[in-house]
């Protein structure tokens, strides 16, 4: 019991470093936190049409990058950060610390939650104000609202950290990571509307989690009838949350394998 508490008390520590560190990274701020949001005004703007009854593409784009802020978040930062501190020595020095695996990892999880919940607010705001989104009103919606970018925010932190093992060195991680990120993105209904998409890459968007998280936050964003607009005619609200928590599995068994303190 005591060693959890002190595993848990010093990952808050290391997450309330990580925030301070990354808020002092203006460049990281604007890329992490403002870029979906200029995104939004970018195709929110220039893309107006109405794609069904009552559902434009700007309202049909706001729940997809609610999504994908999740895994730039997430995964992006993660998988580009990690191996930067790799490179810089800053895991090895932490290496000689009492601060154990979990710890890091904790902390990591802690600046992943509020930039997501930073980041998820302004969407939310933006989106209402200037695209007509239409917030949820029933409870019901807010709870899927919620366990979703609960699962999405975790699944895309354990996958960040899997990942960091990949890019051979922090200066080419973002050539490696970014070209990812962004091919999902067009893949999974982000960009375009997913049923318009050909076929062979609906399915291979399926094998990844951020599709199943788009087409989650179109079940708590969009007319309920519109779920008939999607591949299977329904949300899939259930295969969403099974997609989700078997890639958490998976990215949790394979970050604490694979994770390196330094490459040697």
């Amino acid at each position: 019991m005591n060693s959890l508490k002190v595993t848990l008390r010093i990952g808050l520590l290391r997450g309330s470093l990580e925030l301070k560190q990354f808020l002092r990274q203006r460049e990281s701020v604007v890329f992490t936190l403002l870029f979906p949001v200029i995104l939004l005004f970018i195709f929110g703007s220039v893309f107006q049409d109405t794609i069904a009854p009552g559902v434009t593409f700007s309202q049909y784009f706001v729940a997809g990058m609610i999504a994908s802020g999740l895994v730039n978040t997430g995964f992006q930062q993660l998988a580009i950060t990690i191996p930067m501190e790799r490179d810089s020595g800053t895991l090895k020095r932490l290496r000689g610390t009492p601060m154990s695996v979990s710890s890091y990892f904790i902390g990591k999880a802690l600046l992943v939650t509020i930039l997501m919940i930073l980041q998820t607010a302004l969407l939310l705001f933006f989106g209402s104000v200037m695209f007509d989104l239409n917030l949820p009103t029933e409870a019901s919606l807010w709870w899927n609202f919620t366990w979703l970018v609960i699962l999405g925010s975790a699944c895309s932190t354990v996958l960040g950290i899997a990942f960091s093992v990949v890019p051979k060195s922090g200066r080419g991680a973002s050539a490696v990571v970014s070209p990812i990120v962004i091919i999902l993105q067009f893949f999974s209904g982000v960009f375009f509307v997913f049923t318009s998409l050909p076929i062979w890459m609906q399915q291979f968007a399926a094998i990844f989690p951020l599709k199943w998280l788009t087409q989650g936050m179109r079940s708590v964003f969009l007319p309920e009838d519109f779920a008939t607009q999607e591949v299977a005619g329904s949300w899939e609200i259930g295969k969403s949350a099974l997609v989700l928590i078997l890639w958490l599995i998976v990215g949790l068994v394979i970050s604490i394998k694979t994770f390196k303190w330094s490459r040697e």
